[in-house]
């Protein structure tokens, strides 16, 4: 979506203000040489101190070569022997992984005409069932490199060669690295190496043990551009471990007085990028020298203003989102400000585009299962059964149906290994097939029982099974007896089970169903399945509770008398409004809080009353629960679940003891506050505006769960058509949608506005309207702030800087978002839930992996592709 101001893009910077990263050994690298013989072989490469290993203990299939010797000049080792997959369409590579771990994966392809058919091969790199890229060999080079960041979904990675023609795929080398998962953040995708470089004279590549994570970058410099370098220490410690080799030297123009200027076009024009770029200032400045300049891309766009490199110390810039361009092409410019009495440098840049892998994997659980079923029966003429067993739809297993939802995992539902030459005794893995609805063994060699386990496989339906009716010579050691489990489901009529005759006369038993009733019966579940999945995926749209209080009730109105007993007269005063007063109670042993109205309140009984009608009908664990309503005359009150620390409004500005809610707590209210919201709007039928959403509407619980509150301006609007009502005007100045407040004409987007407020202030810790400031309104002055290039001028102070600055900029982008003055350039609350979750999660990665702040930039610039590079020995 285009909604996002431009003034935000501005970027984040790295300060390395933590403890450096511990040197990272090569405990957890793998670095293959493929083809190398034999495969307990173990080496290491002179030019990178890098230990290399055969690659035969990761996969089962493939031919080991060697490249031409006349083709071995100056190359390093990994390069001299290769693996080629002549059989079958797809080979795959097996790795055990950490889930939710970032890592770098390397490919490396170099042919030397190792086949002396001088034939140049072209075919797919896929990473699981998602195509990663093509490998092929432009312009008659041997030799092409491929590289990315990727983040493992499971804790299985699987790296597969696909034949694309004629030609055969082979590979040289494959090495897999741990990252940082705080560094390379993106939005969505994982991230495609264009190029990494630093600006260097010297032709030197620079890998490991100079860098720590074996990233290769590559030297660069053109006749617009001069290298300077230091031999002084330069502090490289942040999370990006920038090698001190690349930040001793950088890149400034050659006239002094010019910009520095970056160009590039990307092969694809489409794509999305990610650029990094790190700055250390590497001269001893004199006392009147200063080095500042402006970023700016693409005509004069502003990127970064008035940056200064910090003397001796790196530095890393990127942007928060993806840069694209419609023609592909980028330019960056840094140009010297009014202030500056030296030109612009540059030490390194990276430049990834993003990768989105939009095919499931299948689930690991039945990944495992057939990974176990393969091995336990050496199945291995099962030419196809590489890589994921379902996805993609083309590449599926031999004997294999999956079922494809379409925002869910694929999962297999048949499994056909008749005359497989299967032995032994039947594998409880199958067991682990848990969507398994028919499956067929027989023209087999089994042995030992049926197990009992398939009674509890409660989708499967027909097992075609031990023995092929009239082929007497299936599975002739089998034990025919039925366990108890079983047989209860086949007199059920709820599995069939095909037995030879022999097997029929010695277990009468066992039922013959006919094979058109289980046919119908398959028909039957999958239409009920079907049903199952459209119901969980409303109930998805918002978790319901019956009673969200707790409290059980079978008439919510009592009367005035019970409020008295419930609040032992009136006897706590919990807070006070506009509406009238808030007080404790205890109703059967569940604590209340009993809300009475003013007969001055604002609030009539209209509001009362759609209040009463509203939450008798519509519970959510983010909306606060009715427990009871008196209308008593002219006593009315609403009865509410208690919600021990009170409202938002209040933890904000520490009137609740003076605790200061942390980033975390933050992100965990505006979350369950803006599900609670999303809820009235895609999960009510009507959907329901609240027009009053405000800090004070935010109630929190004991544990700082939060839920949303005060329904009596609450309106609901139409499903179909014009999604506006024309209403009067309602809500609390400061929160107020100005387009409703003009036109008359409410929508859901009008609640998106407040929700926007209510972010900046959750962000800032600021009043809506404050006439002390420069600018009175939260959103004015918010703007203001950021306009002078550094997101700590509108965070709250009492955060003491202890927040994730990716998830803060994106949250800052997001509530400018939802108050755009034109309700159309607005999300939709459930793309703010989604937002909002993203942050969550970039948070809880700073608390778990470390407290660097994470810092993000862009660029792209037209250097040589990183893919085009085979590194030769040093």
């Amino acid at each position: 979506m285009k909604y996002f101001h431009s003034f935000l893009l501005l970027l984040i910077i790295a300060y390395g203000i933590f403890e450096s990263v511990q040197a990272q050994d090569q405990s957890e690298f793998i670095s293959l040489a493929c083809g190398l013989v034999p495969k307990e072989t173990v080496y290491t490469e002179k030019s990178t101190n890098i230990i290399y290993e055969s690659d035969a203990n990761y996969i089962d299939s493939g031919l080991v070569g060697r490249i031409n010797d006349a083709n071995k000049t100056r190359l390093q080792q990994q390069y001299w022997t290769l693996r080629s997959f002549p059989e079958g369409e797809r080979n795959c590579y097996n790795f055990n992984l950490t889930a939710n771990r970032k890592y770098l994966i390397k490919a490396s392809f170099n042919y030397g005409n190792y086949d002396d058919l001088n034939r140049l091969p072209r075919f797919d790199l896929h990473i699981g069932p998602n195509k990663w890229t093509s490998v092929s060999f432009p312009g008659g080079r041997y030799g092409s490199n491929r590289e990315m960041i990727h983040v493992l979904t499971q804790n299985r990675l699987q790296v597969c060669l696909v034949k694309t023609g004629e030609t055969t795929p082979f590979i040289n080398s494959l090495e897999i690295r741990p990252l940082h998962n705080g560094t390379y953040v993106t939005q969505s995708g994982s991230l495609i190496l264009v190029s990494r470089v630093y600006f260097s004279p010297t032709p030197l590549f620079v890998r490991y043990d100079d860098d720590i994570h074996d990233r290769t970058w590559l030297p660069y410099s053109d006749d617009q551009k001069v290298s300077i370098r230091t031999d002084l220490f330069v502090n490289t410690s942040n999370f990006y471990d920038v090698p001190e080799v690349v930040a001793k030297t950088a890149a400034v123009p050659k006239n002094a007085s010019q910009p520095l200027t970056l160009n590039w076009t990307l092969s694809e024009i489409t794509a999305q990028t990610y650029i990094y770029m790190h700055f250390a200032e590497i001269h001893n400045l004199e006392a009147n020298d200063i080095r500042e300049f402006n970023i700016t891309y693409n005509g004069g766009k502003n990127w970064f203003p008035y940056y200064r490199p910090r003397k001796l110390q790196m530095r890393t810039l990127y942007n928060p989102r993806a840069l694209n361009s419609p023609d592909g092409k980028f330019n960056f410019s840094f140009v010297m400000t009014g202030n500056s009495t030296l030109p612009p440098l540059i030490n390194a840049l990276e430049i990834y585009n993003v990768l989105n892998f939009l095919q499931l994997d299948t689930s690991q659980d039945e990944v495992s299962a057939m990974v176990n079923i393969k091995q336990s029966y050496e199945l291995k003429e099962k030419v196809s059964w590489q890589g994921d067993p379902c996805a993609p739809q083309f590449l599926h297993w031999e004997g294999l149906k999956c079922s494809y939802p379409n925002a869910d995992s694929p999962m297999i539902i048949s499994l056909n290994l008749t005359d497989s030459k299967l032995t032994g005794r039947i594998t409880p893995e199958f067991a682990k097939l848990t969507q398994l609805i028919e499956l067929d063994l027989s023209k087999n060699d089994l042995s030992g029982d049926i197990p009992a386990f398939f009674a509890d496989m409660k989708l499967l339906k027909l097992i075609l099974s031990f023995l092929l009716c009239r082929n007497l010579s299936g599975n002739p050691n089998l034990n025919s007896t039925i366990p108890d489990s079983l047989q209860q489901r086949l007199h059920r009529n709820s599995l069939t089970l095909i037995l030879s005759e022999t097997h029929r006369k010695e277990s009468k038993k066992v039922p013959v169903v006919a094979i058109a009733m289980s046919v119908a019966g398959v028909f039957a579940l999958l239409v009920i399945l079907a049903i199952i999945f459209v119901v969980r995926r409303r109930i998805k749209k918002g978790p319901i509770s019956v009673n969200a209080s707790g409290v059980k009730s079978k008439d919510l109105k009592i009367t005035y008398h019970e409020v008295l007993k419930i609040t032992k007269n009136f006897e706590r005063v919990l807070g006070k409004g506009g509406f009238g007063t808030v007080y404790y109670g205890n109703l059967d042993d569940t604590q209340v809080a009993v809300k009475m109205l003013s007969h001055s309140s604002a609030q009539g009984y209209k509001e009362f009353k759609a209040e009463v009608d509203l939450l008798s009908r519509v519970h959510h664990r983010y909306l606060v629960g009715l427990v009871g309503y008196c209308d008593d005359g002219d006593n009315l009150a609403l009865i509410y679940e208690y919600m021990a620390n009170g409202d938002l409004s209040e933890n904000m500005s520490g009137k609740r003891g003076g605790n200061v809610l942390t980033w975390e707590k933050r992100m965990q209210i505006a979350v369950e506050a803006a599900q609670g919201l999303e809820y009235l709007h895609n999960g009510c039928q009507p959907p329901m505006v609240h027009r009053d959403v405000k800090t004070t509407n935010i109630l929190l619980n004991e544990r700082y769960g939060a839920k949303l509150a005060d329904f009596g301006l609450t309106r609901s609007f139409p499903i179909d058509g014009d999604c506006q009502v024309s209403t009067a005007v309602a809500g609390t100045p400061g929160y107020l949608d100005p387009e409703y407040n003009k036109t008359n004409s409410l929508s859901e987007k009008s609640d998106v506005y407040s929700f926007g407020v209510v972010l900046l202030q959750i962000i800032t810790n600021q009043p809506v309207i404050d006439k002390t400031r420069e600018r009175t309104h939260i959103i004015e002055w918010a703007v203001l702030m950021l306009t002078k290039g550094d997101l700590r001028n509108i965070i709250d102070p009492k955060l003491m800087g202890d927040y994730d600055t990716n998830g803060a900029w994106k949250m800052v982008e997001l509530a400018l978002a939802c108050v755009n003055p034109s309700s159309d350039r607005r999300p939709t609350m459930a793309h703010v839930v989604m937002e909002l979750n993203e942050c969550m999660a970039l948070e809880n990665a700073r608390k778990q992996g470390s407290e660097e702040m994470s810092s993000r930039g862009y660029v792209n610039f037209s250097l040589s592709s990183a893919s085009e590079f085979i590194p030769r020995a040093r």
